[in-house]
């Protein structure tokens, strides 16, 4: 189930918030940010068992089903999916929050693994869907990031982006030019999607919510 990757001369820069991401104590308090921050940003409560239904109630994951969870960092989704009864990839850059989220997701539907979706070859088995928890925000090149998430799905096969939307104001400026964040517009995240179709969007707040699908015979990566 090991995902390839391109040479390691097509490495891919990092930001700031991204590099952060290695230290234990960033990994150790990741789990307790993420429990809180979808209230805070959307501005009413919005918890963890929420956020859970709501994924479950739209993407409908199905037993047997093979899933990638792209920048997995404490294992939120993949928990969510190895519940479910499907296999998953949980990816990340950093192996400091993989041990957090072995720890916190302990299943043997799970397949842990050190790697970046922007440097990633296109796998020999699609995945039957692809969950994005916020990563989107922190990579350098989001659009190298999101053609790469479409390379890895099977015809049919869901995308799931949950992210922070533009706001505006004082603190997304802060944050983009202090930690190297972007806050996509959701039309310019589906035009970097040529080969998806959308199937759902809301919003709360600033939070974003996308569900995308491939379409058949669409020629990606």
């Amino acid at each position: 189930m090991a995902l390839p990757s391109r040479p390691a001369s097509a490495r891919a820069p990092l930001t700031l918030a991204q590099r952060s991401n290695f230290f234990p104590l960033t990994a150790w308090g990741y789990a307790w940010w993420r429990a809180r921050s979808l209230s805070l940003l959307s501005g009413a409560p919005f918890s963890l068992e929420r956020e859970a239904r709501l994924f479950r109630a739209l993407a409908a994951p199905q037993p047997g089903e093979r899933w990638l969870d792209a920048g997995t960092s404490a294992g939120f989704y993949a928990g969510v999916l190895a519940g479910e009864g499907c296999r998953v990839v949980a990816l990340d850059l950093s192996p400091a929050m993989l041990r957090v989220a072995r720890e916190r997701e302990p299943s043997e539907r799970i397949m842990w693994q050190v790697g970046n979706v922007e440097t990633l070859g296109v796998p020999e088995e699609r995945f039957d869907g692809v969950t994005v928890g916020a990563t989107l925000n922190e990579t350098a090149r989001p659009a190298v990031f999101l053609r790469s998430l479409e390379a890895q799905l099977r015809p049919g096969g869901r995308l799931w982006l949950m992210y922070a939307a533009p706001a505006g104001g004082p603190v997304s400026r802060l944050l983009g030019r202090l930690g190297g964040l972007t806050f996509p517009d959701a039309a310019w995240v589906q035009a970097q999607l040529p080969g998806c179709t959308l199937v759902h969007a809301a919003r709360f707040g600033a939070v974003q919510v996308l569900l995308l699908r491939r379409e058949e015979g669409a020629e990606v990566g």
